[in-house]
């Protein structure tokens, strides 16, 4: 099996980070992208980074790179993970939407598998972050709705479905993840620390062993 981690983004796309410019979306997903592989090859796994560069790879060239492994060792031996952090506005003020979700592309597939795995792990990694939740409610730091997990079930898993399109365009199992809001500031300071990186990379390092190995 080889996988391939990709990151959101590029150092030339213009808005995504936070309102005070702490995360850079471009910058933390490549950090955790490159912990994810580390964490991967350790264990063992072909892992590789789908994007080297900082700047940012159209996805057309994102697609194009995955399929060429699928050709390669075969779709099937082959699975992707795509990186990024979730926002609720354009990025000018701090927002209250909070939690961590995963897509797939639309209907019933292997991809659907791969992020169940994923959400597995996240609600294991998750347990510091949701007490911060619920203690943020109290101050307004989340909306009262929020939920640490985020989910849609109305087709009976917990990923969203989107029409991406590099979930759509790669051959492989594909999931995109969305590891909290860069425009919430409390989910901000938890990504930005320690313990926050530790969990995000837990979740997909743990997520993509399981689906691989049950």
């Amino acid at each position: 099996m080889v996988i391939l981690i990709d990151n959101g983004h590029g150092v030339n796309t213009p808005g995504k980070c936070s309102p005070d410019r702490r995360l850079l979306e471009y910058s933390y997903t490549r950090e955790i992208a490159h912990d994810v592989v580390e964490g991967l090859r350790r264990k063992g796994y072909d892992a590789r980074l789908l994007v080297k560069e900082d700047y940012d790879v159209s996805l057309l060239e994102r697609c194009r790179r995955a399929n060429i492994v699928c050709n390669k060792y075969g779709a099937a031996n082959v699975l992707l993970v795509s990186i990024h952090v979730n926002a609720a506005g354009n990025g000018a003020k701090w927002m209250n939407a909070g939690g961590w979700s995963a897509y797939t592309s639309v209907g019933l597939t292997k991809s659907d598998k791969l992020a169940e795995k994923l959400y597995d792990a996240a609600e294991r990694h998750l347990q510091g972050y949701f007490k911060i939740m619920q203690e943020g409610k109290k101050t307004g730091a989340y909306s009262l709705n929020q939920k640490y997990i985020r989910t849609d079930m109305s087709d009976g898993d917990r990923d969203y479905e989107a029409n991406f399109y590099i979930l759509k365009n790669t051959r492989c199992t594909a999931v995109l993840t969305e590891n909290l809001f860069q425009d919430n500031r409390t989910d901000v300071a938890f990504l930005l620390s320690a313990e926050g990186r530790k969990a995000i990379t837990g979740i997909h390092v743990d997520g993509i062993v399981n689906y691989i190995t049950q």
